[in-house]
């Protein structure tokens, strides 16, 4: 690439984040298609089933493979094929629409089926936070994306408990896939509802991020930017806490202000 600044004029190499499509199937039959950033791709796409209300846990699913073909796409590609007993998703539940790394709900069949019904009270979970260790966490959130740090142009969803300690983190081109891959990773890890825990998200809060945070039985959400008003219609309405603007020892708290201390 050629740097410009001021007057003078640089060519150097230049650190660019992957984005490549990964086509998610159950049992062979194709489920949807997103732009992600490679890695993780198991996390995802069992994140993906259980924020979209498919499946309820880690242990609906037997296994996640990727599908060798002749193409070169195989790690695009993966199949999941779950556990014997577990229904298959109807019909009307597949989205054969590519969704992008600015939109998760792009390819919903109605509107309908955006508001998910999550199994998970967050209403009454017990979490409470200090103010001050809410505040910590964006600096520890970015201090851990090692990607961000080299291009500049990740969303990363960091999962913490009630101490402030990050449990695990995820990075991706797309808010809703990172947020995917650490909810994946709990259900795999047998964790989901993720009670008296936390999710923070580098970007804005929106509807989207706040249902899948439901959906995994999280109790707050915060983010270093701002939520929509459906976002923070949709956490009032389920009892989740939802903080805006959580940046240098300020923020904004939209809903359920009570659970910080």
């Amino acid at each position: 690439m050629t740097r410009i600044a001021e007057n003078s004029r640089e060519t150097r190499f230049d650190s660019l984040v992957a984005e490549e499509p990964l086509e998610i199937r159950i049992d062979g039959r194709s489920l949807a298609v997103t732009m992600r950033t490679p890695g993780n791709d198991f996390e995802l796409a069992t994140g993906f089933l259980l924020t979209e209300g498919l499946i309820t846990g880690g242990s609906d699913v037997a296994t996640v493979s990727y599908c060798p073909g002749p193409d070169k796409q195989e790690f695009n590609v993966l199949d999941v094929a779950l556990a014997p007993g577990v229904p298959a998703p109807p019909v009307q539940a597949t989205r054969p629409f590519v969704t992008t790394s600015s939109c998760g709900l792009c390819g919903k069949t109605s509107i309908d089926t955006v508001r998910s019904k999550s199994t998970n009270d967050v209403a009454g979970d017990g979490l409470r936070v200090p103010a001050d260790v809410l505040c910590a966490l964006p600096g520890r959130l970015r201090e851990a994306q090692k990607v961000f740090e080299r291009t500049g142009g990740l969303h990363a969803a960091g999962l913490f408990d009630s101490t402030g300690r990050l449990v695990c983190l995820r990075e991706d081109v797309g808010r809703h896939n990172a947020f995917d891959k650490v909810i994946g990773w709990a259900a795999m890890s047998g964790r989901v509802p993720l009670r008296d825990h936390l999710i923070l998200a580098s970007g804005r809060a929106s509807f989207e991020l706040v249902q899948k945070a439901l959906m995994a039985g999280l109790p707050l959400l915060a983010a270093v930017s701002a939520p929509s008003n459906l976002a923070a219609d949709l956490a009032e309405e389920s009892g989740m806490t939802l903080v805006g603007f959580l940046r240098g020892e300020t923020m904004n708290v939209y809903t359920g202000a009570e659970r910080l201390v």
